[in-house]
């Protein structure tokens, strides 16, 4: 009797296990290639909000701290939540912008919280049905919106390069601003220079000898730095209850349909890269995850969670494939989420040193959404004026901050922000021009006409069957040459 062997089913390469120590090891180099972007959000916030470096000590520590559990549920997932791939999730930049706003127009951080959890809810409502609507956030409104969060928050590099403090007298001085030149000098030096290592570390690196150089300089004192507890578990609502106002929800539930576009194309893009299926059902769990995780955050004092793009890539150059690796990255992150002192020599950084890092890091993001615009087509369409219009509405809360003072507050609210406004015009005319077709023109217009080739008329007059050109020549259909004459000898 015969007895066929049992066919294993085939284990997926996500599903490889390295062993604890290199386990570590690479979830080491993944939190260090994301520790820059995960800090800049409570960086950013804490600073709009006028917060203490203690107060932004703790947002740091929240941050670090929710990465961790939305890491951990993202990569080793429980019954519908959690993809199960090889993603770092920690707080989405998409979300600056609007956090901003809301701060900076009186909600403070509790109408911030109480938008993030309100929009969570509402994503994660959507998130079973997303992928019957993400047509309509194809890579032209993504990408125009991902080039306005970068451009909008180049201000902010800016000012960090000055000073961070407008009222203090130093802000704008040639002093910080040569510390900002410095370490933004370091980045671009490690980065031609460094190994692969250093490369992808660079900003990191760059930000601590900026640091160390500004210390040997007296221009920054770890004083504050042991004052607080060593180890602390984040308190629930420190900041205060969360504040449900319409117009901050409406604002931040755009953010969050922008943030489950970013997980959906960073799902897809590392199922791709470490060759695994990605299906309906598994890109649905890996965007609940992020709404969960989003709408915990708040509780503990932080934002909107998202796949963060540069470990994707870091997946890719290493071709390290295994989830568990990135799920010690997790515990890592919540590791350093319960030990506040790293959040307080974090916020002992000076700021002119984190502008110098802000100029590459939030230009990256900038260009990162000009790489995806440069997948759209623009060949007789009318891409071209969507993304022109939709960057320029973006900008002008940006160019002119008084912009929407006379409008009501609701609506200031909204398009105070320049990713809210892009993503509104850019979802509004993609659906204008590209899905309701009724209506539109057979003559294309200037925009499109200006991405054309065209030939003048009486060319092709001239012209005989079998003519063709080939290197600079033309020929007739016997292969002899034609003789080209200049325009002032037809002339005549």
């Amino acid at each position: 009797m015969d007895i066929k062997p049992t066919s294993q089913p085939a284990m997926r390469p996500e599903d490889e296990n390295l062993g604890i120590g290199m386990n570590i090891a690479y979830g080491f180099q993944h939190v260090l290639t994301m520790y820059g972007g995960i800090i800049a959000v409570p960086l950013i916030v804490g600073q709009a909000a006028g917060l203490t470096p203690a107060e932004i000590g703790l947002l740091i520590a929240a941050s670090l701290f929710i990465g961790g559990i939305a890491t951990l549920l993202q990569t080793l997932g429980v019954p519908f939540f959690g993809c199960q791939l090889p993603l770092v999730q920690g707080v989405s930049f998409a979300s600056v912008a609007t956090i901003v706003a809301i701060v900076t127009s009186g909600g403070g951080l509790p109408a911030v919280f109480g938008a993030v959890i309100a929009a969570s809810i509402l994503g994660l409502i959507i998130s079973p049905v997303f992928s019957m609507i993400i047509r309509f956030f194809p890579p032209l409104v993504t990408g125009a919106v991902i080039t306005t969060i970068g451009l909008t928050l180049m201000p902010v590099a800016a000012r960090w390069a000055m000073g961070g403090n407008p009222k203090a007298d130093d802000f704008g001085s040639m002093t910080n601003i040569g510390l900002a030149a410095f370490t933004l000098a370091l980045v671009l030096l490690l980065s031609k220079l460094g190994n692969a290592a250093i490369s992808r570390l660079s900003i990191l690196l760059a930000i601590v000898i900026g640091t160390l150089v500004a210390w040997a300089m007296g221009l920054v004192s770890f004083a504050g730095v042991t004052t607080g507890p060593i180890f602390a578990f984040p308190t629930p609502f420190h900041f205060g209850a969360p504040v449900f106002e319409i117009a901050s929800i409406i604002s931040m539930f755009i953010v969050v349909l922008v943030i489950l576009v970013e997980t959906s194309a960073d799902i897809l893009a590392v199922g791709d890269i470490i060759d695994t299926k990605i299906d309906s059902r598994r890109l649905g769990d890996g965007l609940r995850a992020d709404m969960i995780s989003s709408l915990i955050a708040p509780i503990f004092g932080s934002f909107t969670q998202s796949a963060f793009a540069q470990n994707v890539g870091l997946v890719a150059v290493t071709g390290v494939k295994s989830r568990f690796v990135v799920a010690f990255a997790g515990l890592i992150l919540l590791t350093l989420g319960l030990l506040p002192i790293m959040g307080r020599v974090i916020a002992a950084v000076p700021t002119a040193v984190l502008g110098g890092a802000g100029i590459v890091l939030f230009g990256t993001v900038a260009a990162s959404g000009i790489r995806t615009l440069a997948q759209v087509s623009y060949t007789n369409n009318m891409n071209l004026i969507i993304v022109a219009t939709s960057i320029g509405f973006g900008m002008l809360p940006i160019a002119a901050p008084a912009f929407y003072d006379q409008f009501p507050d609701w609506f200031a609210t909204i398009f105070h922000s320049g990713i809210s406004s892009t993503a509104i015009m850019a979802i509004l005319l993609n659906l204008l021009f590209n899905h309701v077709k009724v209506g539109n023109s057979d003559q294309q217009s200037v925009f499109a006409e200006g991405t054309e080739r065209s030939v003048r008329s009486a060319v092709i007059d001239d012209l005989n069957e079998g003519d063709y050109f080939k290197e600079g020549k033309l020929y007739d259909a016997d292969h002899n040459e034609i003789v080209i004459v200049p325009e002032k000898s037809a002339a005549h």
